[in-house]
């Protein structure tokens, strides 16, 4: 297993498990499988709805013996409805209660969008906030007293870019630590990822596979498949292996995190085998050729009419 390593010594396996959109029902087996399989990194977060079910399957892990706390790195991430300073540890500590456990490895702001704290998904523009409104840095304030108070160990973002990370940066008390982004072979982040090592931050990778099961509103008329992309076939029959395979590898070749979703047992275990494959440098040429600025969530649903987000605005360019 490769791992990341952080400045205080603490180790992330490279390989973990998403969590978004794995229904009720399966979500805790899954985990329970991912845990018996040999996964010890979990990305979870409060607006999948599922932290609870998550919470029973890691406890029941813990109380048989098979795991220990200290085996498992926790992801999760703070909702657009919490961004306020004083409701951050309130968010958290109901993660927490949720995931049944006493700390997070990692705590992450899930979207640069604020949003008012009784809204959960925003239907109007008068249900934003503006980040004038309600400015990142208070945000991350706030999940600085988190890691202060020893709720989290190690704080970062999500879906931010270099100017949403300068705005938090310039008054820290603690960097960002990481950056978990939507990065594949059609979208490979090569700015954003030059920009984030040069200050330190951790990559992981997010809708590794295109993320084919995500709701139908959030897909594109004539999207392209990642699993279906010829290059990708081709190098997978070479390797004896799964497109899936090949595609995490490639992330993991990159040095960044990666967690693939699944609930499936077979390809939970699959996608953990992944780690053993090897690319060849001909392999990851014609990989490196398929970038393409494929966004499977492109974030247009923060865009609607009257909303003080637009997509330039979000993913913005340093």
């Amino acid at each position: 297993m490769q791992y990341l390593t952080f400045s205080n010594g603490d180790q992330m396996p490279a390989l973990g498990l998403g969590t978004w959109k794995s229904a009720p029902g399966k979500v805790g087996q899954a985990v329970r499988e991912a845990i018996r399989t040999g996964y010890r990194h979990i990305d979870c977060a409060a607006i999948y709805g599922n932290e609870a079910e998550i919470g029973e399957a890691l406890d029941d892990a813990m109380k048989s013996g098979e795991i220990s706390r200290d085996d498992l790195w926790i992801t999760s991430k703070l909702w657009n409805n919490a961004h306020a300073k004083d409701q951050v540890p309130i968010a958290l500590a109901k993660t927490l209660t949720d995931l049944r456990i006493d700390y997070l490895d990692l705590y992450l702001v899930h979207w640069p969008v604020a949003i008012k704290a009784d809204v959960v998904f925003p239907k109007r523009s008068d249900q934003f906030l503006s980040l004038d409104d309600l400015p990142l840095a208070e945000t991350w304030s706030g999940m600085e007293s988190c890691v202060a108070d020893g709720f989290t160990r190690h704080i970062g973002v999500s879906n931010f870019h270099p100017g949403h990370i300068r705005q938090i940066s310039r008054d820290a008390a603690i960097m960002p630590e990481m950056n978990q982004v939507e990065m594949h072979p059609y979208l490979q982040q090569q700015t954003l990822r030059n920009f984030c090592k040069e200050q330190g931050i951790h990559i992981t990778a997010y809708a590794p596979l295109g993320s084919g099961d995500r709701p139908k509103s959030m897909k594109q008329a004539q999207e392209k498949s990642l699993l279906d992309n010829p290059v990708v076939q081709r190098i997978a029959q070479s390797r004896s292996c799964s497109p899936a395979q090949v595609l995490i590898q490639w992330a993991l070749q990159q040095d960044v995190a990666v967690i693939p979703k699944s609930t499936n047992p077979a390809r939970i275990a699959e996608n953990l085998q992944a780690a053993e494959i090897t690319l060849t440098e001909q392999d990851r040429t014609d990989l490196a050729q398929l970038e393409c600025g494929q966004r499977y969530v492109d974030g247009a649903f923060w865009t609607i009419e009257g909303s003080p987000y637009t997509l330039d605005a979000l993913w913005g360019t340093p």
